[in-house]
């Protein structure tokens, strides 16, 4: 990717700490402080914990639409920057309580691995609470290897409720 090259992305928000609404809100904010351009937000969305973690406070979860110059290295280093100043701590447990969460799930048509990173994100095919307000931003977005994640969002077996929250964050 040229260093100067826009690329759409999608991150992922979620929060189950505190006030759940103002760290989503913040993000925002605070991502385009980063130079991240927020170009949409999906509404918000009142959602069970997944994971290792099943007995923890609900989730509010949300997606934006980003554009950004930033490499994937970069980018996931904003992410978790925008993290710690709403109070989320290194080393908690896996999946466990968070104020804030922000995922780097999709930039463009980019494929990455590293020790950090792995684009698309590896959870993004199985998680209604990404899935869902991800196709609400774009009912038609598709994998670099062509996979319509509208099918994938067909395919999941039940559970993991989704339940419309509260409108998007921008906008």
């Amino acid at each position: 990717m040229a260093e100067d090259e826009r690329r759409t992305g999608y991150l992922g928000l979620g929060s189950n700490l505190g006030d759940r609404e103002a760290h989503l809100r913040a993000a925002v904010e605070l991502l385009g402080e980063q130079g991240i351009g927020v170009d949409a937000s999906s509404s918000t969305y009142e959602t069970e914990p997944v994971g290792e973690l099943a007995d923890q406070p609900d989730f509010l979860n949300a997606v934006l639409r980003i554009e950004t110059t930033l490499e994937p290295e970069r980018l996931l280093d904003a992410c978790k920057a925008t993290e710690l100043a709403r109070g989320r701590l290194l080393g908690g447990p896996r999946h466990g309580p968070r104020p804030l969460d922000v995922d780097l799930l999709l930039l463009g048509d980019v494929e990455h691995r590293s020790a950090r990173l792995e684009l698309p994100h590896r959870e993004v095919r199985s998680r209604r609470f990404v899935l869902v307000p991800l196709l609400e931003l774009d009912p038609e977005l598709a994998l670099p290897d062509g996979t319509r994640l509208a099918g994938a969002l067909e395919a999941l077996e039940p559970g993991q409720e989704v339940v419309l929250s509260g409108p998007p964050l921008t906008g």
